[in-house]
């Protein structure tokens, strides 16, 4: 079921939002966010909202509601679901007005709340891709800029084609960056948890940050370096983090098959039991 509220109604299906002239259709002006509601719990709601309102600001565009306001419209359209529900909120500002650069205030917005099981705890598979994450110099990276998903799309492409359910995406730099669609974790040989130190080159994800400071309080060290690829080859465990999946094992990665390991499960174990207070 599809959910979405747009110029002061409700509607379900796919709601039509553009014409064939809006700036963001051909010139792909729009950021979004993506937050979740498990089984009526909200976690994170507000910094995903008060994000899209930052992603716009960085594109431009001027987001047309407060985040008090998204939220009371968060919570009345998913009191429209089942309470068992568990539910991906999407909400999207997008030019309509001008030529090549975006008029502000003409932003619109929508926001979509559709059925999205969180996936198991069975894990995937990645590849090391070919492609890399743009400089902040290159592209808006420090907007969840819709834009930028075009080459994430590749980067899966190529990845599925090559038998893979995901790919690791490195910076100009040769380091390692996060997943094409989530941020990653990995735990060395020697026992250390590791995340990417943030470069510019992806985004901080909210998930990301919850997760650290939950191994955090639990008494476990959060390493946030310079990853190097060759360490994914001796990694005892990858795991990935985003709101999609929230923690989600990876299970082989190239022609290595990897354990859902203890430190990946014990984040995904505090992360729900967060979710419960929220």
């Amino acid at each position: 079921m599809y959910l979405t509220y747009y110029n002061g109604e409700w509607a379900e299906g796919n709601t039509p939002l553009f014409g064939a002239m809006d700036h963001s259709v051909w010139l792909g002006s729009s950021v979004f966010d993506g937050a979740r509601a498990l089984r009526g719990h909200l976690p994170d709601l507000r910094p995903h909202l008060q994000r899209v309102i930052d992603s716009a600001e960085k594109l431009g565009l001027t987001c047309p509601l407060s985040v008090d306001r998204m939220e009371t419209l968060v919570r009345e359209g998913v009191a429209k679901f089942p309470l068992d529900a568990e539910l991906y909120i999407r909400p999207l500002v997008f030019a309509s007005e001008g030529f090549l650069i975006p008029v502000p205030e003409k932003a619109g917005f929508a926001l979509t709340l559709f059925d999205a099981p969180l996936p198991p705890f069975a894990g995937f598979s990645a590849c090391l891709s070919d492609l890399h994450r743009p400089q902040p110099t290159m592209a808006p990276t420090d907007a969840k800029a819709s834009a930028l998903y075009a080459n994430t799309a590749r980067a899966l492409r190529d990845a599925r084609a090559r038998g893979f359910d995901n790919a690791i995406m490195l910076d100009l730099a040769g380091n390692v960056a996060e997943f094409a669609s989530s941020n990653l974790f990995l735990v060395t040989g020697d026992g250390a948890v590791v995340t990417p130190a943030l470069n510019g080159t992806f985004l901080a994800g909210i998930t990301r940050a919850r997760v650290m400071a939950l191994l955090k309080e639990a008494g476990v060290t959060v390493e946030e370096r310079t990853v190097k690829p060759e360490e994914l080859d001796t990694a005892r465990e990858i795991f990935s983090t985003g709101n999609y999946g929230k923690v989600t094992p990876c299970v082989r990665y190239n022609a290595r098959e990897l354990p859902a390991g203890p430190v990946a499960k014990q984040a995904r174990d505090l992360y729900m039991a967060y979710t419960e207070t929220t």
